[in-house]
């Protein structure tokens, strides 16, 4: 679900890489309402279609954490799927 996405992303440091698919989607929404900041890289490909394999989320916009806000308090999340790798974080 976005939202909860937004919410992990709150205590998350920023810039992070994503690259899960449902991860990506998550951004993509995000994303399109306004609430991020993130660049989705494409991929290169011959088909009409083809989904992003990552996405790099720099920040939450001043309406991602006006929505945050609105929702109260963040629930603790016993799973994370974050790395390190080559100097960036995954997600």
């Amino acid at each position: 679900m976005p939202l909860l996405f937004l919410m992990r992303l709150l205590h998350t440091q920023l810039p992070v890489r994503v690259v899960l698919p449902e991860e990506i989607r998550s951004v993509s929404v995000l994303v399109a309402t306004g609430l991020i900041d993130a660049a989705i890289t494409p991929l290169k490909s011959t088909s009409l279609y083809a989904a992003s394999r990552m996405a790099t989320v720099t920040g939450i916009t001043d309406e991602g954490l006006t929505e945050i806000a609105k929702v109260g308090d963040v629930p603790a999340f016993v799973k994370t799927s974050m790395q390190f790798a080559r100097g960036l974080r995954l997600m």
